[in-house]
């Protein structure tokens, strides 16, 4: 597709048909509603305008254009930062809060407790983007470290030293336990 696209653009639409729902996903779990759209379109323009440098090697450019969609998201890395500071203040004083509150923040414990929340915000940016194209973007080592333009094993490393990370900051309990589950 993309190798048709450089003579005939309109055939880059197929690639967003084909990728543009997982990214969407993952960039929705990754910086919240409130940019994930801007940050997927400006992924697709990024991708349409660096399309003449794909690897054509590659039959599949869901790693390549990952890897975009990552840095988009590093553009936004303070805003996630925040946000995920500002969930783990959330779950530590909804119950002292109004009813409204209690409700906003039982929603968001659905997808974030407020212990990862902050355990994932003290990551450096590298450890975060491995585990979490790994964990939420189903990538495998390979297709991260294509993604990132890193190493397999400087993968691993960061995989391991960021599970390692957060597995210590959440006393090696699992975030997505209740909190009777969790003792």
């Amino acid at each position: 597709m993309i190798e048709v696209s450089l003579h005939d653009s309109e055939h880059f639409a197929a690639l967003y048909d084909r990728h543009a729902d997982q990214l969407y996903r993952y960039a929705y779990r990754r910086v919240g509603p409130g940019v994930v759209e801007d940050i997927v379109a400006d992924t697709f323009v990024a991708a349409f305008k660096r399309r003449n440098s794909y690897d054509l090697g590659c039959p599949d450019a869901r790693a390549w254009l990952f890897g975009i969609l990552t840095r988009e998201i590093a553009r936004h890395l303070r805003r996630e930062k925040a946000r995920y500071r500002a969930m783990s203040r959330a779950f530590t004083t909804a119950e002292e809060e109004d009813p409204a509150l209690r409700v906003v923040a039982d929603v968001a414990a659905t997808a974030l407790r407020g212990e990862l929340a902050a355990a994932l915000a003290r990551l450096s940016a590298g450890d975060r983007h491995v585990l979490l194209l790994i964990a939420w973007g189903d990538l495998t080592y390979e297709e991260t470290a294509r993604a990132l333009d890193i190493p397999i094993g400087t993968v691993r490393s960061r995989l391991n030293r960021a599970r390692r990370r957060v597995r210590y900051a959440l006393g090696n309990t699992n975030p997505m336990s209740t909190s009777e589950e969790r003792g």
